[in-house]
């Protein structure tokens, strides 16, 4: 009770009169007004920036870009875009203006801030797409002379632009990139098919040339057999002509024969007398002329069963090896009807004409062999009548002189025969080499085509590597839809979005700042108290009081006007600046622990050191101010104020406010409470002590070197 009323004693000694309360009343707001002027002056400066002139310049000349996809051109202008968006919502306010007038603004302080957006700026963003990356640039054009935080704020405003530019051709470059793995998909995947079909094309010229190659052999065996028929056909061809060179000679005999006969019996009607006594010896000559016509009757009889033989031979060889060549696949009937068009073209004509004339000859010379035979006969018996003889001359000479004359034809046709066999030799010979050849070409195209048969495996077992790589390949390849391409462009234009998740947020800035100003101000208040309370009465200590009776009245006063100053302020802060915190009511019982432990701090200086004390106070707000971390974080001061950091009491007030009036965590709260109970303690027990020695009076007490 006695410290109550030691308190009480001093308030109403300070209440008497106008200007004593007028001055409590001042020290009661002077928190106040500290700590609204400062919140309200910056309570959202970000809010108004647009206030805040910068300069914009635009000497961007646009460029041209050429779709990759579709070959279209489109011109782009990236500096007027930039510009209509700086000037549409840009943090300052912008003006477009020239180079010149920008950089003369931000010289003489008309602009805070410039912004040049040079020549080339839009050809240097699409210079990537050219592969000839140039990286582009604005200019920021700033003074300090101006304002120092204008030109950080400039550069977070310019740093946000590049952003915008950096995502927006991020995107445009991320859907040409994707829109490439779009046609690559699409040409990979006509590369697959293409491969299928190769694959398909491969196999079936694989299982063509096994069919091939085995026709090919097909075709060896059956042309080694022609070749060894032509071979046979050359050999049965080759007496032939000795036959014709004997049935020529014989010819030509019989025609010498009868032509002398002709010749000889020219004057016979003339000579019957004479021929029946040189009737034995023309029997003689009729039996040996006789026997001339059967031999070339013979001969001739000979020639023509050869020429069928040989024909029907030929024929028959050339059918039957044709016929198995076609059989077998070696040869189709068109090609077999080819080859026997092209052997009759040679042979048939030459057999056929030599027949005929032969077939002439021998008719003939069967003819003059019957009248041989019957002159022979009549000849035998030209003794029994020379009366008949000469009755039948005229006959006969007629019918020597026909003999005569086909035995000449004969003679002819049996010349033509003998001329004409060495070139059907010479044919039949070159057809046999001609098989020959087929059947060398046979063999050859059998070994090709087993080359290729092979060849044909391998590449149908390459086709199918190729295949299985493209489609491979083709999964590997995304192939993505319009929606999720742009998707997919857009992330990875922008692939980071900062999503605040505040655990608590101050709102604006100067709720921010609050805590700093709220602790600052309420120092600041405790501090003025002194300069018209006392920090312990006079009377208590000349009555000899207790000490702690003594300093709890010392301390009351000024701590019951905290309390005041406390209300005023927090009232002001919440309802008068629309700081409001989440727990209010821990936020003024907070700040009346912060005032109360601050008035014993600044009664406890005054006890001790007096005048000093209180300058000590004052040299202690400052250091407090730049330590308790209250703008920016503790931990950016340097490193000999970091020290002082965790041992200044306005470090704790700071921090518990932040919890406080941002939701933040109370268990913060009750350590920093804990402190600053602790931090009054102490700074009350000092108190004590040092009016316990006050009660002892100095002459320094009663004459102090210095009074403030």
């Amino acid at each position: 009770m006695t410290a109550v009323r030691l308190g009480l004693s001093e308030l109403r000694r300070l209440a008497s009169g106008t200007l004593p309360r007028l001055a409590i009343l001042a020290m009661a707001l002077i928190p106040t007004l500290y700590a609204g002027l400062y919140l309200f002056a910056n309570h959202d400066p970000y809010g108004r920036l647009d206030e805040i002139p910068a300069a914009l310049v635009v000497l961007d000349e646009g460029t041209t870009t050429t779709d990759a996809e579709s070959g279209a051109t489109t011109e782009r202008d990236f500096g007027r875009d930039v510009a209509d968006q700086l000037l549409d919502d840009g943090g300052f306010g912008w003006v477009e203006t020239s180079q010149v007038d920008a950089e003369y603004g931000v010289r003489s302080g008309r602009y805070d801030a410039a912004l040049v957006i040079g020549p080339t700026f839009s050809a240097d963003l699409a210079s990537a797409g050219q592969f000839e990356p140039q990286q582009a640039s604005l200019t920021l054009v700033t003074n300090d002379a101006n304002n120092y935080l204008a030109r950080t704020i400039a550069d977070q405003i310019v740093g946000k632009v590049r952003d915008s530019i950096a995502s927006q051709v991020g995107t445009e470059a991320a859907d040409t990139f994707l829109r490439g793995f779009a046609s690559i998909h699409t040409n990979l995947a006509d590369a697959v098919d293409g491969a299928d079909q190769l694959l398909d094309g491969s196999t079936q010229l694989r299982d063509g040339l096994v069919t091939a190659d085995d026709g090919a052999h097909t075709l060896a065996d059956g042309a080694a057999q022609a070749a060894d028929g032509a071979a046979t056909l050359r050999s049965s061809v080759g007496p032939l002509a000795d036959a014709a060179g004997q049935l020529d000679d014989g010819a030509d005999q019989l025609a010498t024969g009868l032509g002398t006969l002709r010749d000889r019996t020219a004057s016979l009607p003339d000579q019957t007398r004479q021929l029946a006594d040189g009737a034995a010896q023309v029997a003689d000559g009729n039996a040996q002329v006789a026997q001339y016509g059967q031999q070339a009757a013979d001969a001739a009889e000979q020639v023509l069963p050869a020429l069928d033989t040989v024909r029907d031979d030929v024929g028959t060889a050339l059918d039957e090896r044709l016929g198995e060549l076609v059989d077998q696949g070696v040869l189709t009937q068109e090609q077999a009807d080819t080859v026997r068009a092209d052997v009759q073209s040679q042979v048939a004509p030459v057999l056929d004409a030599q027949r005929q004339q032969v077939q002439g000859a021998v008719d003939q010379v069967e003819g003059a062999s019957a009248q041989l035979d019957r002159l022979a006969d009549g000849s035998r018996q030209v003794s029994d009548g020379a009366g008949a003889l000469a009755a039948a001359t005229p006959q006969l000479t007629s019918g020597i002189s026909t003999a005569a004359d086909g035995a000449t034809r004969l003679a002819d046709g049996t010349g033509q025969l003998a001329a004409a066999t060495p070139a059907l030799v010479d044919g039949v010979g070159r057809l046999a080499d001609g098989t020959a050849q087929v059947s060398d070409g046979a063999s050859s195209l059998a070994d090709g085509t087993a080359q290729l048969r092979d060849g044909s495996g391998e590449l149908v077992d390459g086709v199918t590597q190729l295949r299985d790589g493209l489609a491979e390949g083709l999964g590997q390849v995304p192939d993505l839809d319009e929606q999720t391409r742009q998707d997919t462009a857009e992330t990875i234009g922008n692939p980071v979005s900062v999503r605040n998740e505040a655990l608590a947020s101050a709102g604006t800035y100067g709720g921010g700042l609050a805590p700093f100003f709220l602790s600052l101000a309420t120092w600041i208040g405790a501090y003025v108290l002194f300069l018209l309370v006392r920090p312990l009465s006079t009377r208590a200590l000349a009555a000899g009081r207790s000490g702690l009776a003594t300093a709890l009245g010392g301390w009351l006063t000024p701590a019951a006007i905290g309390v005041v100053q406390v209300a005023a302020m927090f009232t002001v802060t919440k309802f008068a600046l629309d700081i409001d915190p989440v727990h209010g009511v821990g936020t003024a019982l907070f700040l009346v622990l912060v005032s109360a432990t601050f008035v014993a701090i600044l009664q406890a200086l005054n006890v001790w050191l007096g005048a000093a004390g209180q300058f000590l106070g004052l040299v202690l707000m400052l250091v407090q101010l730049v330590t308790a971390g209250g703008t920016f974080p503790w931990q950016t001061i340097p490193q000999p104020l970091q020290g002082m950091h965790r041992f200044l009491p306005m470090t704790y007030a700071v921090e518990g406010l932040r919890q406080l009036l941002y939701g933040g965590n109370l268990a913060t709260v009750a350590r920093d409470v804990t402190v600053l109970a602790v931090v009054l303690a102490g700074a009350l027990a000092l108190t004590t002590v040092a009016a316990r020695r006050q009660r002892v009076w100095t002459v320094t007490k009663l004459q102090p070197e210095l009074v403030l």
